[in-house]
């Protein structure tokens, strides 16, 4: 056990989705993995493992944020023994070609987090995703003919902002979109010496103020959630 999972050593598997919702982490299991069973309930924050294609997978739900991504990745790395971590989650789009349904796998995530701040001293850090889980993922998503796009993400802590000014400067950059887990996955996943990959659905579109309803992103989730579990038991 760790301080927020109540799993059982060898409960959870070395290859683990993370889905910020943790009643997708029960639908991946109960749609997706043959043998499913629940290892944490802890502040219900459902935590599930079983086989895919044969090989065991974890499907832990982390929250909204930097905050609870680090507690679970850190625990989930350090107590379980966790090798490839993705996020699986919903994004803002922030270029106009990109619109919503489409997948967008990080290649590196840009941030307003103080999150690096203060691990660097105030130093600016790049976090990057795997180069062998990202490829993977691209291979995949291209064999189920999905949109994809590849490269910079916006990684921020408010969701609800004053202005939109700061996204601006970044899709001057060509930033992709803006989400909220991917720089503290990528900055522990380095540290640690481990595998990270965020494959992200664009649920919204922040140039149209187009919004995916719930029967759309269950559809589009299902797809996000096999490109992960494919890419995730690859090698």
């Amino acid at each position: 056990m760790s301080r927020h999972l109540e799993a059982k050593k060898g409960q959870i598997a070395e290859r683990v989705l993370l889905p910020g919702d943790p009643l997708r982490a029960k639908f991946v299991a109960e749609h997706f993995l043959d043998e499913a069973y629940c290892y944490n309930e802890v502040r219900g924050m459902y935590g599930y493992t079983g086989l895919y294609k044969g090989v065991p997978v974890s499907v832990q739900g982390t929250g909204m944020g930097n905050p609870t991504m680090s507690i679970y990745a850190t625990e989930l790395i350090n107590d379980y023994g966790a090798k490839k971590l993705i996020r699986i989650g919903t994004c803002g789009a922030m270029q106009k070609e990109v619109n919503i349904r489409d997948i967008i796998l990080a290649q590196a995530v840009s941030s307003d987090s103080n999150l690096t701040d203060k691990i660097f001293y105030g130093c600016n850090y790049a976090p990057v995703a795997d180069f062998s889980l990202l490829m993977t993922a691209f291979q995949q998503a291209q064999s189920k003919h999905a949109k994809v796009f590849v490269g910079n993400i916006y990684n921020s802590d408010e969701f609800y902002r004053e202005t939109l000014d700061r996204l601006h400067k970044f899709m001057d950059f060509g930033v992709l979109a803006v989400e909220m887990e991917s720089t503290a996955l990528y900055t522990l996943a380095a540290k640690y010496g481990v595998q990270a990959l965020s494959i992200l659905t664009v649920g919204s579109q922040l140039l149209t103020n187009e919004h995916l309803t719930h029967q759309e992103s269950e559809q589009s989730f299902n797809e996000m959630a096999e490109i992960a579990l494919n890419t995730a038991i690859a090698h």
